[in-house]
């Protein structure tokens, strides 16, 4: 396996993370971790791709509320919801949603919901032999923060992790551009479209302050309650 960028239908925003250089020379391996969009999404053809590939863990970063409008199916995987915001948390959603840079509102989420962030790196981690997916609903925002932290951690370069995180806002774009239009008003669909960009620099300034603030992305989730011994684990799943 060579290519990124998975076609499974029904989806529109998978890839794997495998291939991304390490600054101590290789390459991050194909098959063991995958990134994606809600997979409830995918058609029987879609699900029959995720299982031959080897997907045998879904790690879904999604609000309960996100579960319930979920259409009934039999999956053929092991699923482990870890909601990673706290929608019943009014105050917290809503200084989330003041900021006006997603620079700010991604750095408030770290740290508000740093034991959660902690929780679905190690449910990656002790995920049994196979392909793990993780995602939310768009796989751009929530996952694409997972994933910063899951890559950082394995030694790949900001750089490289920012380039990965502006894929989405690419594959997105044609449901972005109907969820604007859906806007009650336009000061909504001002919010919708600050909050679906995704320029690289978002994330690089991310990871640039959560390590100036906790020292190392590791010290972050260790203090968030991952233990050594998990991130160690989660590191090894992608070399």
């Amino acid at each position: 396996m060579t290519e990124r960028r998975l076609d499974w239908e029904g989806c529109v925003n998978i890839r794997d993370l495998g291939g991304h250089p390490l600054a101590g020379g290789g390459r991050t391996k194909f098959g063991r971790v995958v990134r994606a969009d809600a997979i409830r999404q995918l058609s029987d053809t879609g699900w029959a791709s995720l299982v031959d590939y080897g997907v045998r863990t879904v790690v879904d970063l999604r609000f309960p509320s996100e579960l319930d409008a979920d259409p009934p199916r039999e999956l053929p995987v092991e699923v482990v919801h870890v909601p990673l915001l706290d929608e019943r948390d009014a105050e917290a959603m809503a200084a989330i949603d003041h900021w006006d840079t997603t620079v700010g509102a991604y750095l408030e989420m770290l740290e508000r919901f740093r034991p959660n962030f902690a929780r679905a790196v190690s449910a990656i981690a002790r995920a049994p032999e196979g392909a793990v997916l993780v995602h939310c609903q768009g796989g751009k925002d929530r996952t694409g923060l997972v994933v910063a932290l899951l890559l950082t951690l394995a030694g790949v370069p900001p750089e490289e992790i920012a380039d990965d995180y502006g894929l989405s806002a690419g594959n997105l774009e044609h449901l972005t551009a109907e969820w604007v239009a859906e806007a009650p008003h336009e000061q909504e669909a001002e919010r919708r479209r600050r909050i679906s960009k995704g320029d690289p620099q978002t994330m690089l300034d991310v990871l640039t302050e959560l390590e100036a603030r906790h020292g190392s992305v590791r010290t972050y989730l260790v203090e968030g309650g991952a233990s050594e011994d998990e991130l160690d684990r989660a590191v090894r799943r992608l070399l």
